[in-house]
C-alpha cells in the first residue's frame, strides 16, 4: 500500500513553485486531501505578515491534532525559517523543521526525520522536477529570490536574503520543456521582477527574458508580475506591450502615493515618477493594470490618506489590493511611531470600498468586448455555468469571467475559446462562446 501525502502552501505564488518542487522529490506518495488519513502531512508556510504568520500557525496546529498517529508533520516555509529557534522550541508538535533552502532535500529529511537550515536560499531551476498543480494549461515560472530593495515595511530580505536570479538559459529551458508538456501560459515571478538580471550585470534582464520566450514553440501566452516602481522602465513597458507572447499586464505594486509617506517607506521613486510609469502603462492599448497599497504605515497623516484615497478613486486601476499595515521586528518601521490598529483598520475599509467600485469600472468596460478565454471547469456558482479566465487575467487572483452559453461548441477544459461577453450581473461577467481559438496570439 503507497503511503499517502498531504501538503498545505500557503502565502504567495512564489511558495507555490517550491511546493511543487516537494512533490516532485515525493512522487511514491499518493497525494490525499483528507490529512487524517496522511503518513506525511507539510504545510509550506508564509511569514510575510502576521495575518499570514497567524494562518500558518493555525494550519500547523489543527492539521496537528487531526493527523493519525505514526505520521510526520513537516513545517516548512518563510515562517519557519524566519523563527526557527523560537518554532523549534516552542511547537513541539513539528516533527521536522525546515526553510527555504532545502525543498529539493524533503524526500531525505523524511526519510532520516531530521531537521535543517540550509544557509543559501533555494531556486528552482529546470532540473528540480517540479509537478505543476491547479492546472493542465498554466505555470508558474520563478526567475529570481530575495530583493535588494530596503522598503521599510518589509522583512523578506531578512530572511531570503540579496537578489539571487537565475540564468537566463536554465529559464528558457524550463519553459521550453514545459511548452512540449502542453503547457502554454506562463507567469513570471519573483519579489522584484522588474530588477531580474540586475545582480548578474544585465541592464535590461527582463527585456531579455521578453525576447527569449518570444521565440519558443508552443508559449501562446505569459505575463509578468510583481514589478518595482524604481526598477521599472519605459522600455520596459514598451517591451511588455510590444510583445505578442506577453499580455499587457502590469503589475507594479506601488504601496502609496504621497511623497511623505513614499520617502518614509523608502520606495526609490516618489509621487511625480510613480504616476508617470502608471500614465505610461495606461497609454497602452488594452492594457490592465494591477497594483497593491498599504493602509496605515507609520508617518501616513490623515491627509496623506485622503490623497492616497482620491488617487486610487480616480486613477482607474483594473484591480488593486490593500494591505493593513503590519508591524514587522527586523523592519526599520517596527521602530516607529505605530498608528493605531482601529485608524489601520478603517483606513483598510475605505480603500477596500475604493478597491471594489475600481474594480466594478474595469468589468463594465468589458461588457460587450470580445475576449480570448480559458474555460477552467465548472463553476461554484451553479452546475450549468462553466468557470473562464481572460488570457489576459492573472491566474487565481484576477476573478473569472461565467460562461452561460456555449453555442453548442465542444467544451474542452483547459482550452482557448474566443467569446463575447454579455453583461455584468452584479460583479460578475457573463460571456457567450463565438469559436474555438487555434494558435492565436495577442
Amino acid at each position: 500500500m503507497s503511503k499517502k501525502l498531504h501538503l498545505v502552501s500557503l502565502g504567495c505564488t512564489k511558495n507555490l513553485v517550491d511546493s511543487e518542487v516537494m512533490l516532485g522529490r515525493l512522487k511514491e506518495y499518493e497525494i490525499t486531501d483528507d490529512n487524517t488519513e496522511a503518513d506525511v502531512i507539510i504545510v509550506n508556510t508564509c511569514g510575510f505578515i502576521d495575518a499570514a504568520k497567524e494562518e500558518s500557525i493555525n494550519t500547523v496546529l489543527e492539521l496537528h491534532n487531526q493527523r493519525k498517529e505514526e505520521s510526520i508533520l513537516v513545517m516548512s516555509g518563510c515562517l519557519s525559517e524566519r523563527y526557527k529557534e523560537e518554532l523549534q522550541q516552542d511547537m513541539p508538535e513539528i516533527d521536522i523543521f525546515t526553510g527555504v533552502g532545502d525543498y529539493e532535500k524533503i524526500d531525505e529529511l523524511i526519510a532520516s526525520k531530521q531537521s535543517t537550515f540550509s544557509p543559501e536560499v533555494y531556486l528552482a531551476t529546470e532540473t528540480s522536477g517540479r509537478v505543476i498543480t491547479g492546472s493542465n494549461y498554466h505555470a508558474y515560472i520563478k526567475i529570481a529570490e530575495g530583493c535588494n530593495q530596503a522598503c521599510s515595511f518589509c522583512a523578506i530580505p531578512s530572511f531570503k536574503g540579496k537578489l539571487h536570479s537565475r540564468s537566463l538559459s536554465s529559464i528558457e529551458k524550463e519553459v521550453t520543456m514545459l511548452a512540449a508538456q502542453g503547457y502554454y501560459d506562463f507567469s513570471f515571478i519573483s519579489q522584484d521582477s522588474s530588477s531580474y538580471g540586475r545582480d548578474m550585470g544585465l541592464k535590461d534582464g527582463l527585456i531579455d527574458l521578453i525576447n527569449a520566450v518570444e521565440s519558443i514553440e508552443g508559449v501562446r501566452s505569459a505575463r509578468i508580475l510583481y514589478l518595482y516602481p524604481s526598477t521599472t522602465t519605459f522600455a520596459l513597458i514598451d517591451a511588455i506591450a510590444d510583445s505578442k507572447i506577453f499580455q499587457t499586464y502590469y503589475d507594479m505594486p506601488i504601496q502609496h502615493i504621497d511623497d511623505a509617506v513614499l520617502k518614509i517607506m523608502k520606495r526609490g521613486f516618489g509621487e511625480q515618477k510613480t504616476i508617470e510609469l502608471l500614465e505610461y502603462m495606461k497609454s497602452k492599448p488594452n492594457a490592465f493594470l494591477r497594483t497593491s497599497v498599504i493602509a496605515g504605515h507609520p508617518g501616513e497623516t490623515q491627509e496623506s490618506f485622503e490623497k492616497l484615497c482620491t488617487f486610487m478613486e480616480n486613477f482607474g486601476f483594473d484591480r488593486f489590493n490593500t494591505f493593513h499595515y503590519s508591524n514587522e521586528e527586523t523592519t526599520t518601521a517596527y521602530a516607529m511611531q505605530q498608528i493605531p490598529q482601529e485608524i489601520i483598520d478603517e483606513r483598510a475599509e475605505i480603500l477596500g470600498e475604493i478597491a471594489e467600485a475600481s474594480t466594478l469600472r474595469s468589468l463594465e468596460k468589458m461588457v460587450s468586448k470580445t475576449i480570448e478565454l480559458v474555460i477552467d471547469g465548472e463553476s461554484d456558482e451553479h452546475e450549468y455555468l462553466l468557470s473562464a479566465r481572460p488570457l489576459q487575467w492573472a491566474v487565481d487572483i484576477d476573478g473569472e469571467v461565467l460562461i452561460n452559453d456555449t453555442s453548442d461548441l465542444p467544451v474542452e477544459y483547459g482550452k482557448v475559446y474566443e467569446a463575447k461577453v454579455t453583461e455584468l450581473v452584479g460583479s460578475q461577467l457573463l460571456a457567450t462562446l463565438i469559436s474555438e481559438e487555434v494558435g492565436s496570439r495577442k
